[in-house]
């Protein structure tokens, strides 16, 4: 018997080791990748992406109807439908216009695009197995503190990210999605690092497995849909310069239309928005059993709630109003920043009865 435990705490052991060097691994993949991505998005060359759903053919496009609008600096259309902007000549009062007068979408494309993403994969792996070795090593659920946490985050980031790439032609996205992952993994090695260890006694339910998990993966989704709206603004600003006779280079000068990074953004919002939800709805169930009360305005919850009606904002905004572009992007940035508070600010600016995370 006492041979037998011994010799599971050595396996324990060295799962726990394993997944320690696994960290490492796939932090150097994912950096790997990303500079791979940017090195795509500055040098590679602008290429037509295939007509789908979600990047439909313009109306200029072959095959199509009636001729596409003229674009602007061959990658985008600019609304001058309406009056000029008084006092100024292609300022920020000027609006992209969205899905009416889109030329054929194009991205920057080069064999280290394919490179990165097939290293993106592997990291991917890595990133899987240390999360599962690490599980196996404290046999329970992995996101029991905040590196745990940060570490499926990321997981789930790249995971929406590799769908957005293999299903909507999204790579072009690498670079912005990478940045925040590798960032948030440096320090959560640096500085959040936890040996694998027993959960607290409050988490000892299954609604870990049931609350947290749907936080984790609207988390990763809304990630991306932060980046892709962070990358409009940018892409935004580049037809604007454009628009007034300005030169414009560097990555800025080859991102994709704004067009299709907004409904990439409003995309990635309507999949993660329901299991945000869902999340919220398990934590307040969980707590019921827990502390006896469904809801209790602790900051973590507080917080929660508060990003919840932001994306609801976005949404209702973009069903209702029309706000589609600048607007919508700007709602969508505020909800991810919110979303970053709430796991990052509140566990470390506030005391409440999520503070074991």
């Amino acid at each position: 018997m006492v041979y037998q435990l011994a010799a599971e705490a050595a396996v324990d052991q060295d799962l726990a080791s394993l997944s320690d060097h696994l960290i490492i691994a796939m932090i150097v993949a994912y950096a790997v990748a990303l500079f791979l991505f940017a090195l795509e998005a500055a040098y590679g060359r602008r290429t037509a992406l295939k007509n789908n759903r979600l990047v439909p053919l313009a109306a200029g496009a072959p095959g199509a109807a009636a001729p596409a609008p003229a674009a602007v600096g061959g990658s985008s259309t600019v609304d001058l439908d309406a009056d000029p902007p008084s006092g100024a000549s292609g300022g920020d009062d000027l609006e992209v216009s969205v899905r009416d007068s889109e030329p054929r979408a194009s991205a920057s494309r080069s064999v280290l695009g394919t490179v990165a993403l097939v290293v993106s994969v592997a990291g991917f792996l890595l990133n899987l197995g240390q999360i599962a070795t690490r599980g196996l090593a404290a046999d329970r659920w992995p996101w029991g503190n905040m590196f745990e946490f940060v570490v499926a985050i990321c997981l789930c980031a790249v995971a929406a990210f590799l769908y957005a790439a293999f299903r909507y032609q999204a790579r072009y996205l690498g670079t912005f999605v990478l940045l925040p992952v590798v960032l948030l993994l440096g320090i959560a090695a640096r500085w959040l690092y936890s040996e694998a260890g027993p959960l607290v006694p409050a988490l000892h339910s299954y609604w870990i497995a049931i609350h947290v998990s749907a936080a984790i993966v609207a988390t990763g989704a809304f990630m991306v849909s932060g980046a892709a709206a962070i990358t409009y603004l940018v892409a935004h600003r580049t037809e604007v310069k454009r628009a007034a006779g300005e030169r414009v280079a560097g990555i800025a000068a080859k991102l994709p239309s704004p067009e299709l990074l907004d409904r990439v953004s409003h995309r990635f919002v309507v999949i993660a928005f329901p299991l945000w939800t869902f999340a919220i709805i398990a934590g307040a169930v969980w707590a019921d059993e827990a502390w006896g009360r469904f809801w209790g305005w602790d900051p973590k919850e507080v917080w929660s709630f508060i990003t919840w009606v932001v994306y609801a904002a976005y949404l209702h905004s973009r069903a209702t109003a029309g706000w589609k572009g600048t607007r919508s992007a700007w709602i969508g940035v505020i909800g991810f920043a919110c979303l970053m508070f709430n796991f990052f600010g509140v566990n470390y600016m506030f005391s409440g009865l999520h503070s074991y995370a």
